[in-house]
């Protein structure tokens, strides 16, 4: 089974990170984007075919170690 795990920063941390790829398409002409928010994706194959307990480990995953859960959202999807 195959999933994939979005991480993104909580509304209102600050992203540096972000605002220097916003500046860099900027300076490279590119119009029409207004702000930039990065984040991290990870696709995980897992051993186990039941949905519910991939998504418990997935969850768990997250919770201890792919997920800063004080400034970082995490979002799990079974594909």
């Amino acid at each position: 089974m195959k999933a994939r795990v979005v991480v993104t920063l909580r509304n209102g941390i600050l992203d540096p990170q972000g605002k220097a790829i916003e500046g860099a398409l900027k300076s490279l002409a590119i119009e029409g984007i207004e702000s930039v928010r990065q984040g991290k994706v990870f696709d995980i194959e897992l051993a186990d075919a039941d949905r519910a307990s991939a998504e418990l480990v997935l969850r768990e995953a997250c919770e201890k170690l792919l997920a800063n859960q004080v400034v970082e959202n995490f979002a799990v999807e079974i594909l």
